[in-house]
């Protein structure tokens, strides 16, 4: 049961919350120890609360779950975990996560509780209305980053907030363009919600939020107040990696049928995952080591 309860709370899926290092990162402060240490702190915490609504939309969603090709194998439609420990677990759990969260940082707290009440009233109800469902994904994405930055107390540009919307946006309805084109006719027994989608309208959507990404993140790179915080003019060369970043994975939707799952693309694809790290590579230089 335990290796059962693991596997529901989805570590693989945890990698989304590494987007909570975007405010160290950017504010420079990524060779700060004491700093460093209080984000990977509020990571972990936001990983036991996303893994504990997960508990919780597993059995919500056990029926639905049945009728999909991969989630029927969850440990809780297949029967390897009991429904009412997932739910004592995921309360106890995240009630342990968020007096940890206040205690470390109050206002980081507010926002880990904010986080949570998000996406269980996503997995209650918001998931059912169209369009507000992806956005509630986005913004979950956004309250990430802005807790890594309260969490260390620094200010966050709103240009890094306007590019995690959009591409958190863009993987969203990329997910659901995949449910859509896979499940075909039994898409609406799986998931409700999308009887309002088509594969035009979502394509129609992504056109737009990617065009949008690549513009703030342009934009952002080159802002007269990104070059006076970072006093570089450098920021701009990363703008190819984003671009073809978005571009392979535009390709693996597209031609190769993917994009149910951002987490396991970006753990499997070597091109995916070798443009992530040398973007990486070049933010650390040019913000850290081009000094």
């Amino acid at each position: 049961m335990l290796a059962a309860l693991i596997e529901s709370l989805r570590p693989k899926q945890w990698i989304k919350n590494l987007s909570i290092f975007a405010a160290i990162v950017f504010s420079q402060n990524l060779h700060n120890l004491n700093m460093l240490l209080k984000v990977c702190a509020a990571c972990l915490i936001f990983s036991l609360l996303s893994g504990c609504i997960y508990l919780i939309n597993d059995v919500l969603d056990m029926e639905n779950d049945l009728q999909h090709p991969l989630k029927c194998q969850r440990p809780i439609p297949a029967g390897r975990l009991n429904p009412k420990a997932a739910i004592i677990t995921s309360i106890g759990l995240s009630c342990l996560c968020l007096a940890v969260a206040f205690w470390l940082e109050p206002q980081f707290g507010l926002v880990a509780a904010i986080y949570f009440a998000l996406l269980a009233g996503y997995s209650l109800k918001l998931k059912q209305i169209v369009i507000l469902d992806v956005m509630v994904i986005a913004l979950g994405f956004v309250l990430r980053v802005v807790s890594g930055a309260l969490v260390i107390q620094v200010e966050i540009s709103s240009w890094l907030l306007l590019c995690t919307i959009l591409l958190a946006l863009f993987l969203a309805l990329s997910k659901r363009r995949h449910e859509l084109v896979l499940l075909d006719k039994y898409a609406v027994t799986h998931r409700k919600i999308l009887r309002e989608y088509s594969p035009y309208f979502l394509d129609q959507m992504i056109a737009v939020v990617t065009a949008s990404t690549l513009m703030a993140y342009a934009l952002y790179t080159m802002s007269a107040e990104t070059i006076a915080k970072f006093n570089t003019t450098h920021l701009n060369l990363t703008v190819p990696f984003v671009l073809y970043g978005i571009f392979r994975y535009l390709y693996l939707v597209h031609q190769r049928g993917k994009g149910g799952s951002p987490t396991t693309i970006m753990l499997t694809d070597a091109p995916l995952i070798i443009n992530v790290f040398l973007w990486l590579v070049s933010v650390e230089f040019i913000l850290y080591l081009a000094k």
